[in-house]
């Protein structure tokens, strides 16, 4: 900043995003509106879907206390039955665009995406979209653990806040103002609606290693006991690129040779009953739900030092099993977005990476100060 290689915005602006990206051959594009959210606690018009990890929320929250800024925003998704905020954005790409660019992954083969950016700096539209966002309820979509550290980092800052004042002689209503006050009151997000054609959700793959011969041997007669077990050819293509059918909720690859093992529900099993009673049903029909429950945790219960890994790329998977790196790939189906929606409505989170949404929001395309 002091090189003026970054520059602040001389006034304050909502920053529309259109990322456009390819995936599976064809190209699709998810438009999103950047802004500054009040933070709240869970629940209180914002909610999330899975669960977190301390490490990971110890590491961004040490972020937070070294650059004091936000650089990549939160995904999160919001509903737009009337179509009112879509009207607006749908103006606003009309306009000249603060800036085009295009850019690569490196860790992803034909991963070219190209963003625009367009700042909204017209007062009346900022209100405009104000309003009609001011009560929508936002489930958090990627980013939870960001959400969490935001927490904490408001607690701490308004703490020092509160240090280097004498309360005592401030009104009680000067008091709340001044708490409400500060950057670290608010994180970035990304506004994505839910009906967008550009939102994709992928599933999290898992690759599985430690499971004792004896085992394994067994495994596949195991299964048949709560699974109707079906062989076919390991084949990447149908539904999605998975190779998996689509009434199938797991797929194993590795438990027989070149062959893609499907598992469907049988008729007289009810999973349901083997999953933990305080969890809702939209938690009990996602199927890394009953990867972790039924097969991880019931037919595999015997296997103590259970390895696992994760990977949104299933061609990642074959050659990881056929070079033995892993023993057994449980390849799951693409989660809905009604899915995610359902399960933060009943106040519950599903397990950790649960869902993948593809792509992942560039860093440094915006950043927000928190100072």
């Amino acid at each position: 900043m002091r090189e003026g290689i970054l520059q602040c915005d001389g006034i304050s602006s909502f920053y529309l995003h259109d990322h456009l990206f390819e995936y599976s051959g064809k190209k699709m594009v998810r438009r999103g509106l950047v802004a500054r959210v009040k933070l709240e606690p869970w629940g209180r018009g914002i909610y999330p879907h899975e669960e977190t990890s301390p490490k990971a929320k110890s590491n961004r929250l040490q972020l937070l206390r070294t650059c004091r800024a936000n650089f990549s925003p939160l995904l999160s998704l919001y509903h737009d039955s009337e179509r009112k905020v879509a009207s607006i954005l749908s103006q606003i790409v009309q306009g000249k665009p603060l800036m085009s660019l295009q850019a690569k992954r490196s860790n992803l083969p034909d991963s070219n995406e190209f963003h625009t950016l367009w700042a909204i700096t017209d007062s009346e539209t900022k209100r405009e979209l104000s309003q009609l966002l001011f009560s929508r309820r936002l489930y958090i979509s990627d980013g939870h653990h960001r959400y969490e550290t935001a927490l904490i980092y408001q607690q701490e800052r308004a703490q020092e806040q509160s240090d280097s004042f004498d309360f005592s002689v401030i009104a009680s209503k000067a008091k709340q103002s001044l708490a409400g006050k500060g950057a670290f009151n608010y994180v970035m997000m990304e506004l994505v609606e839910f009906s967008d054609p550009g939102l994709l959700v992928l599933p999290l793959h898992r690759l599985v290693c430690g499971i004792a011969p004896s085992i394994l041997v067994g495994l596949a007669d195991r299964l048949s006991k709560f699974f109707i077990v079906e062989s076919c050819a390991l084949k990447a293509g149908r539904s999605g690129g998975l190779g998996l059918p689509i009434d199938s909720c797991l797929g194993i690859v590795g438990l027989q040779p070149s062959s893609l093992v499907a598992l469907k529900r049988g008729q007289d099993i009810c999973f349901e009953l083997m999953m933990p009673i305080n969890k809702s049903r939209a938690y009990r029909e996602f199927g890394v739900s009953t990867l972790n429950h039924i097969v991880l945790d019931g037919v595999l219960s015997e296997a103590k030092d259970l390895d696992v890994a994760y990977t949104v790329d299933v061609k990642e998977a074959y050659p990881q099993i056929k070079e033995s790196k892993y023993q057994l790939a449980f390849l799951l189906s693409p989660p809905r977005p009604e899915m995610v929606k359902a399960a933060a409505d009943a106040q519950g989170r599903m397990p950790r990476k649960s869902t993948y949404f593809y792509p992942k929001l560039p860093a440094g395309l915006v950043i927000n100060p928190l100072d």
